[in-house]
């Protein structure tokens, strides 16, 4: 679903352990290091976009976690020019996402990166909390620190 202002709507997901660490994923024959994230269908509540994007990219389920927030807003981020597909209708230009934090429930073995076809992630790793604002791609960084910043207080990481 985009939106009029070219903005597809999606979810981003942050999981963390016991050591509230959280879950860095290597996008699949890539070097490019992000948390789990995903467009919300058509009729799809960002809650049931968080539970099957979850499903899909990390093979965890809703027994296995806890949402412990989620964004009250809308954060957004501008694609870079180059990979604006101007020719589709209608343009997308970036993404509006809803975050959420979810604390893992289960043993980190239920994690498993082949639930579909075609796999979004090959690697994952626990991570330190701010860790991911330094590495992920840089048109996702203030997104990212938005996100983490409005979630520090969860974990108390400030």
């Amino acid at each position: 679903m985009i939106d009029a202002n070219g903005y597809r709507a999606n979810v981003g997901i942050i999981i963390f352990n016991n050591d509230n660490e959280l879950f860095w994923a290597r996008r699949i024959g890539q070097d490019a290091w992000q948390f789990p994230q995903g467009g919300i269908a058509y009729a799809e509540s960002p809650e049931q976009a968080v539970y099957r994007e979850l499903r899909e990219e990390t093979g965890l389920t809703a027994r296995d976690v806890e949402i412990i927030a989620q964004t009250e807003g809308w954060l957004h981020y501008d694609l870079p020019e180059h990979m604006v597909r101007r020719y589709k209708r209608p343009v997308c230009i970036g993404q509006k996402q809803k975050w959420f934090m979810l604390r893992l429930l289960s043993d980190e073995k239920a994690i498993s990166l082949d639930q579909t076809q075609r796999p979004e992630f090959d690697l994952w790793k626990w991570v330190d909390y701010w860790r991911p604002v330094n590495e992920v791609i840089s048109f996702k960084r203030e997104v990212y620190r938005e996100a983490l910043e409005f979630f520090a207080p969860v974990l108390d990481q400030k």
